[in-house]
């Protein structure tokens, strides 16, 4: 269930839009990251997850008026981005951000 996909962080094929353009292998990494995060319910849970060092599930559920089912797939398209990753703790699910996947779209949108 808690899978991650593999995402490559180089900060070298990521200088930043304004110092170089992106080539495609760059683009098709980055992309889905910024296209989880273009959906108002996942840039929260992204937000809440990066906010402490892991959240459980259920503090995450508590935040939103939407169903459990809904939560999970919002987190589901975020793990499958690469931004989060997720540990199974008994009946509960802990997730935290992935610094490095933060690092990776921090870098492209750097000018300067």
């Amino acid at each position: 269930m808690c899978q991650d996909r593999d995402v490559q962080t180089d900060r070298d094929a990521c200088c930043g839009l304004a110092r170089q353009p992106l080539d495609s292998a760059g683009a098709e990494r980055i992309a889905p990251m910024f296209k989880a995060l273009g959906d108002p319910v996942r840039l929260r849970l992204a937000a809440l997850i990066a906010s402490d060092d892991e959240v459980c599930v259920c503090d995450l559920t508590s935040q939103f008026t939407l169903s459990g089912p809904t939560i999970s797939h919002h987190l589901r398209v975020l793990r499958e981005a690469g931004l989060v990753e997720c540990e199974r703790r008994g009946t509960w699910v802990y997730y935290r951000i992935r610094p490095e996947a933060l690092g990776s779209l921090g870098a492209l949108l750097q000018v300067g």
